[in-house]
């Protein structure tokens, strides 16, 4: 028997959940919902992005040996997005595995992410 689960919320480690959720806001166009020291959400709709502080926390390193998850936004225009998202604090890494299919960024706090139209 199959059980049914939904996914409602995927959720970032982080050292500063208000800052990296404005970027995120800044990035998608979707709203802070809930927002304090410990933690912040994104979005209202079936599925949200959220963060959470982690105390010492440090992101990952891009690229690195080990595995971590990351998301995958579609652009109208890569090369603008990249611009505008460098220009909320997002960072492009020297190493692009992509070539023309995606590009890799990275947020504030080091989480890598790929964007592609």
């Amino acid at each position: 028997m199959t059980v049914r689960t939904e996914l409602t919320t995927i959720i970032l480690d982080c050292a500063d959940p208000k800052a990296l959720a404005e970027f995120y806001r800044h990035l998608t166009g979707w709203e802070i919902t809930q927002s304090d020291d410990d933690g912040a959400y994104l979005g209202d709709g079936p599925v949200q992005l959220a963060f959470q502080r982690v105390d010492g926390y440090k992101g990952p390193g891009w690229p690195d040996a080990g595995k971590h998850a990351h998301l995958d936004f579609r652009v109208a225009d890569v090369d603008e997005a990249t611009r505008r998202f460098e220009a909320l604090g997002a960072a492009k890494p020297d190493f692009q595995p992509g070539a023309d299919e995606w590009t890799v960024l990275t947020d504030p706090e080091g989480h890598p992410f790929c964007i592609m139209s």
